[in-house]
């Protein structure tokens, strides 16, 4: 198993939120705390570093431990610049990655994902398919593979997974979901 202190935790908070009328994802609120908290908690303990993939500097990330990075493009390129910039400032060889907006996680997933690391990492496949952005990385391999797709044109996320060795880590019939819009946000099981 890999150890905690050879992983830096990456959220990604620096969409667009237009779904959400534009609203700052790390800052909406759910459940009387923001979105940032309840993905920091959901993976608890300690970990080398914790990085937050924003949109812009805010003092409310010192005091909640994370450490702001911002995408290396100057367009916004999405998900995969997240990930890029993320894997730019990791200065671990593992970084585990998880969106802002998760809707489920399963209490024992950080555990499963640090068992369960191939070669280049490992990443979730729930009922609906691949979670891309829920996944366990080396760091400089993630860099790698990101910024040629970048380079390439390419944005999608899901482009990166298939360019590395990773292994699959199959939770189905579970299913995580995302919080993308008002009505995710009013369901009473959304914890």
């Amino acid at each position: 198993m890999i150890p905690r202190t050879a992983i830096t935790l990456g959220v990604l908070a620096g969409g667009r939120g237009q779904r959400l009328g534009g609203s700052d994802k790390a800052w909406v609120m759910h459940r009387g705390r923001f979105l940032l908290q309840n993905t920091l908690s959901a993976f608890p303990g300690t970990w080398a570093a914790r990085l937050v993939s924003a949109r812009t500097p805010d003092p409310r990330f010192e005091k909640l431990g994370v450490q702001p990075v911002f995408d290396r493009r100057a367009d916004f390129a999405g998900p995969l610049a997240a990930l890029e910039a993320l894997a730019a400032a990791c200065t671990t060889p593992w970084l585990l990655t998880a969106p802002v907006d998760l809707h489920r996680l399963p209490e024992e997933l950080p555990e499963a994902l640090r068992a369960s690391a191939a070669r280049e990492g490992v990443v979730v496949k729930d009922a609906s398919g691949l979670q891309p952005l829920l996944a366990l990385w080396r760091a400089p391999a993630l860099l790698a593979a990101a910024t040629a797709l970048l380079d390439a044109g390419e944005s999608a996320a899901h482009r990166v997974v298939g360019r590395l060795d990773m292994a699959r880590l199959d939770i189905s019939p579970k299913l995580l979901g995302n919080l993308n819009t008002p009505d995710d946000l009013q369901e009473p099981d959304s914890a």
